[in-house]
């Protein structure tokens, strides 16, 4: 499914979501018919899931961003399903993910600034059911951030 011009789509697209069919079309030489073709069978087999916007944390007050390992009390299918609905629920959790390794989970989330993130760690993952312990890491620089895939 992926050939070369597929492939040319998907990265032009991730270079602007927004890009006219016509335009995108060009970029990748094909005709504005059979590129638009192309990008609606990358999205039913499921390649291309969403566009959405790209915002400025700062603008938002969110600019502090911090990664928290955490560790659950018991490692059982019921933990990890409680512990999964709950951390769908918090708006400042924008990442969460199952690790291999000294801790469950790592969670990349954003607030306010230090205050806030002692809130939202007290009155959220601490008061999540089966949470033991929890290890932060305030990020005091972004060096790199993307949402852009590698594509081979």
């Amino acid at each position: 499914m992926l050939d070369k011009i597929n492939k040319k789509i998907l990265n032009e697209l991730q270079n602007d979501g927004r890009i006219s069919n016509v335009d995108l079309s060009a970029k990748v030489n094909l005709s504005a018919a059979a590129c638009l073709e192309r990008v609606r069978k990358l999205q039913e087999a499921g390649y291309i899931v969403g566009f959405a916007a790209q915002l400025d944390p700062r603008m938002l007050d969110v600019s502090l961003l911090v990664f928290i390992e955490v560790v659950l009390d018991r490692t059982s299918p019921e933990v990890f399903e409680e512990f999964k609905k709950s951390v769908q629920n918090i708006r400042e959790i924008v990442e969460c993910h199952m690790v291999a390794g000294g801790f469950d989970y790592l969670i990349k989330a954003r607030v306010r600034d230090m205050n806030a993130y002692r809130e939202f760690l007290g009155k959220s993952l601490l008061q999540m059911k089966g949470v033991r312990e929890t290890h932060t890491y305030a990020v005091m620089e972004e060096v790199k951030h993307t949402i852009r895939l590698p594509i081979y």
